[in-house]
């Protein structure tokens, strides 16, 4: 059977989950030719991620997807713990978010769900998923990267690529083929997941977690005021054949004391829990992302999340080079950003899932006797709940240790997530510019005019907001000036709110914002105001 022709692309993603659909999405909104493949025939049918963190929507905001999941998933409104056959806490999650996110309320969007909905704005856009599409291998041959897929006839086509993006889960191929290591380990314990209709106290639309000698379960809220997800524990003799397992196999200990009347089992499945992160993110052209790069516990629900703000974070990096608007340096700063927390993830959600599996005496004192007294003492502290916010949601990752941050202004730093100003009357929220998904500058009081005239010579928005008393505790500087990267975390911030740092930090990256395409069309009076003559980037 002759191949078919070749259809080529300046990024080659394969896989088309949340990650890789993410990807997509930005590129293509970024205006980068894409082709994304999968082996698998359609979306997922079941999932076990669920939960959208406020980051993540907050990202959707910039490509005008937020309002969609919104509107498609169920607001948790609490947390409650439930303790050997009594409810021994309730922590509301109605104002924890307040004043620090225009998305602040935690969402509850299943997987499968997600893909579809990700996989429809896909489309709109004119990009399909080549479905049933596998990645056999691909080489690196430094200007390119040439792939092999198998198509679903069975032949075989060759891609060429500026670069490879592995989205495609733990097993990857693009992973394997690189020949990165995956170090890490597998928890003892095995885990069920049933998606019910169900009646009782904890099918009321709130998040319920029961934690017994023995065993543990999640009750997660759906859209449906019926329907509830249900995660547990899988114990003893029955963990070893856990792939035979059946929704009556699963202890009714728990689920009995809990008051839950099981109607219906819509899908069952069981599952062994990882915590591995590769040794690199990237290797020449191929990147690494979401579970290709990264597995660990559901505590907090971090997993899909971590991967999606991999996607955004390679997106606008990867554009600004293919189009000669970054040096290619830029990429470099990939690994280094995203492996960073991705260890630190894998690290604290291992201790926080072995306190609540561990069968050691230590671990059942703290869960069973301790965290029911402690945690609504916390949980009534405001500054408690709103670490809480920030930790879970994701809003406190930073990039402060990266080349690309730089400058000090208030408490906000280089590679600090932009704080976010709530509108005030005739003004937009801060967030509001961000949808042009483009550096920008923002000074909050006045802006000085060397630095609207470096804007303006630049062509690089310039956001200036009214001066305001709630700025200041959000950790803003009055008049300072903030460069702000495409996907909303603070390039540059400087105190002195002048053009110099600004300049000098653009210049020597060789960073153009969207409105030129190439060093060339740098205007003569913003090259005498460099320090030094731009070049052009150099290409990926």
């Amino acid at each position: 059977m002759n191949a078919p022709p070749n259809r080529n692309a300046d990024v080659l993603i394969v896989g088309a989950g949340p990650t890789g659909l993410v990807l997509a999405l930005w590129l293509a909104r970024l205006g980068v030719r894409i082709r994304i493949v999968d082996k698998t025939d359609g979306t997922g049918t079941t999932s076990r991620a669920l939960a959208v963190q406020s980051r993540t929507l907050e990202f959707y905001a910039q490509v005008g997807l937020a309002d969609a999941v919104v509107q498609r998933g169920r607001e948790v409104r609490a947390l409650n713990l439930w303790v050997a056959g009594r409810k021994a806490a309730h922590v509301a999650f109605a104002d924890m978010g307040d004043g620090m996110s225009p998305l602040s309320k935690p969402l509850i969007f299943p997987q499968d769900e997600h893909e579809r909905l990700l996989v429809e704005r896909l489309a709109a856009t004119g990009i399909e998923v080549e479905r049933r599409t596998e990645l056999l291998g691909f080489d690196d041959a430094n200007d390119r990267v040439v792939a092999r897929l198998r198509r679903p006839d069975g032949s075989v086509e060759t891609c060429e690529a500026a670069c490879i993006a592995g989205c495609d889960g733990a097993h990857s191929t693009v992973r394997g083929a690189l020949g990165i290591g995956f170090p890490g380990g597998t928890y003892e314990h095995v885990f069920y997941v049933a998606d019910v209709d169900a009646r009782g106290a904890p099918v009321n639309g709130e998040l319920h977690v029961g934690l017994d000698k023995a065993d543990f379960l999640a009750v997660f809220p759906l859209k449906d005021d019926k329907r509830v997800r249900l995660v547990g524990t899988v114990r003893g003799a029955d963990a070893q054949r856990s792939g035979e397992l059946s929704w009556d196999d699963v202890s009714r200990r728990v689920i009995g004391w809990m008051h839950i009347d099981v109607a219906h089992v819509n899908w069952f499945s069981t599952y062994h829990v990882h915590l591995r992160v590769a040794k690199r993110f990237r290797k020449g052209r191929a990147f690494l992302l979401g579970d290709a790069a990264h597995v660990h516990s559901p505590v907090g629900g971090q997993g899909m999340n971590t991967g999606i703000g991999d996607a955004v974070n390679l997106a606008w990096k990867l554009a600004a080079t293919l189009q000669a608007r970054a040096d290619a340096s830029i990429l470099d700063t990939y690994e280094p950003e995203r492996i960073a927390f991705a260890r630190r993830l894998v690290a604290t959600t291992d201790k926080a899932f072995t306190s609540v599996t561990s069968s050691s005496l230590l671990a059942r004192i703290i869960r069973l006797h301790v965290v029911p007294v402690v945690l609504p003492l916390l949980s009534a502290i405001r500054a408690f709940r709103h670490l809480m916010f920030r930790t879970v949601s994701q809003i406190a990752i930073n990039y402060r240790e990266s080349k690309l941050s730089e400058g000090a202004a208030g408490s906000v730093r280089g590679g600090d997530r932009l704080p976010w100003i709530s509108e005030a009357a005739g003004e937009d929220d801060n967030f509001a510019s961000l949808t042009s998904v483009d550096w920008q500058v923002h000074v909050y009081g006045e802006a000085h005019d060397a630095l609207r005239s470096a804007c303006d010579a630049r062509k690089l928005a310039l956001h200036v907001f009214a001066w305001r008393p709630g700025m200041q505790p959000a950790g803003l500087r009055r008049d300072a000036a903030y460069l702000v990267r495409p996907d909303g975390y603070i390039a540059v911030a400087d105190a002195a709110g002048t053009d110099s740092a600004i300049v000098s930090y653009m210049t020597a990256r060789g960073i153009v914002a969207k409105g030129q395409t190439s060093m060339s069309r740098l205007s003569e009076e913003a090259a005498r105001e460099d320090a030094r003559a731009l070049g052009h980037p150099q290409s990926l």
